[in-house]
């Protein structure tokens, strides 16, 4: 599979209930990042992948989300190749962040995409 054949969805057709994975590094995810998200940072993935099976076994789909898409697009792949739902979000942080999407931080400081 390619990048060009990677499901993928806009910021704007991600429900507002969705499970939303967030593979950014702790950095940016304190920087802001979207309420309810399950954090798992790319470089911990393939060590932390049951929390992210665990989430979806219900059968919900995965709204893969990084800075811009790059990583995500990577996660996404994997996540796929291995009969899990999920789809890549199109531009990232960035893209939620332009869209007036809502973003949070956990020390109530206003959020950013780092």
């Amino acid at each position: 599979m390619n990048f060009a054949q990677l499901p993928s969805v806009d910021v704007a057709a991600v429900p507002a209930d969705a499970l939303v994975l967030d593979v950014r590094e702790d950095d940016e995810w304190a920087a802001g990042h979207v309420e309810g998200a399950l954090h798992v940072p790319m470089s911990d993935f393939v060590a932390r992948f049951g929390e992210v099976t665990e989430a979806v076994e219900d059968g919900r789909r995965a709204y893969v989300m990084c800075r811009v898409g790059g990583r995500s697009a990577q996660v996404t792949q994997y996540l796929v190749q291995q009969g899990i739902d999920a789809v890549n979000v199109d531009g990232g942080m960035q893209a939620w962040n332009g869209a007036g999407r809502p973003m949070v931080t956990d020390n109530g400081t206003p959020a950013f995409v780092l």
